[in-house]
């Protein structure tokens, strides 16, 4: 009976949290007057069509789409090398000031990054980052965080026998890391990375501020710029933000059987 009671409540709050999404995609194929009619439509309608090709026409959702990848992929590729090798570092190597050195940059999560970003912008002016995808992955891309989440996991689940083995069969470092350490990670990687693209899909600040010209525009820009004073077509904002939400739930599904598994690691002790 306790089961029973436990599936019932996990799968009311299931359905709570999926109504949005249900909503969302509904309202993709309504059109703005049925989406603000009460009682409200719970349906499919078939405003769909019409409500693609008002998208289209006030922005170009393809380029934008192709923009986000180019961005999130990048960027989410890149943390998971530059974090994992700083993670397993941290994790296995003793060096001076190595406690000190971590430490200062735990600290760094304590400040917001609103607090930087003036000095950031200036940063990447003068680099001439400025209207230039460089400038949205490769500053942030060894994270404190990241690098913190790859040495927990690494103190976790990579036996130092493991590397000394290694070691005495003749393997050189690059060789350990790329050949026995990576595919250890790989629920870690799934964990990190789905945060990591997340994150990057969704952010608004750093390309709002960089990316000056419309064909450069990420997807949360995109959307931003369909937005207006004089009136919203919002069955076509919807769709737009269906697309938007799409990669990031195939994402998830597909690496959700490593991400569960990357977030539990360390969690019981053998």
């Amino acid at each position: 009976m306790k089961k029973i009671i436990l599936y019932i409540v996990l799968g009311l709050i299931a359905l709570v949290m999926l109504m949005p999404f249900y909503m969302m995609f509904v309202m993709s194929t309504l059109s703005t007057n049925q989406i603000y009619s009460f009682p409200p439509h719970l349906f499919f309608g078939t405003n769909l069509a019409a409500n693609f090709k008002s998208m289209m026409d006030q922005i170009d959702i393809v380029r934008s789409f192709l923009n986000s990848c180019i961005v999130t992929f990048a960027y989410t590729g890149l943390s998971l090398l530059f974090c994992s090798m700083g993670g397993y570092a941290f994790a296995t190597y003793d060096f001076p000031g190595k406690n000190k050195l971590f430490t200062l940059l735990l600290g760094t999560m304590m400040i917001p990054f609103t607090a930087g970003i003036i000095p950031w912008f200036m940063m990447m002016s003068k680099l001439g980052w400025i209207n230039s995808f460089w400038a949205l992955i490769v500053p942030s891309c060894a994270n404190a965080f990241g690098i913190f989440w790859m040495r927990q996991y690494c103190q976790n689940n990579v036996p130092v026998s493991l590397r000394e083995a290694a070691k005495i069969d003749g393997c050189s470092e690059w060789t350990i890391f790329f050949k026995i350490i990576i595919p250890i990670l790989i629920p870690a990687f799934a964990a990190l990375g789905i945060m990591q693209f997340v994150n990057t899909w969704n952010d608004f600040m750093t390309p709002l501020l960089i990316l000056r010209k419309p064909a450069m525009q990420t997807l949360p820009i995109a959307l931003k710029s369909m937005v207006s004073d004089r009136g919203n077509d919002y069955g076509a904002i919807m769709l737009a933000s269906t697309c938007a939400v799409l990669p990031l739930l195939v994402a998830f599904l597909c690496a959700s059987k490593f991400f569960m598994s990357g977030l539990t690691a360390g969690a019981v002790k053998e």
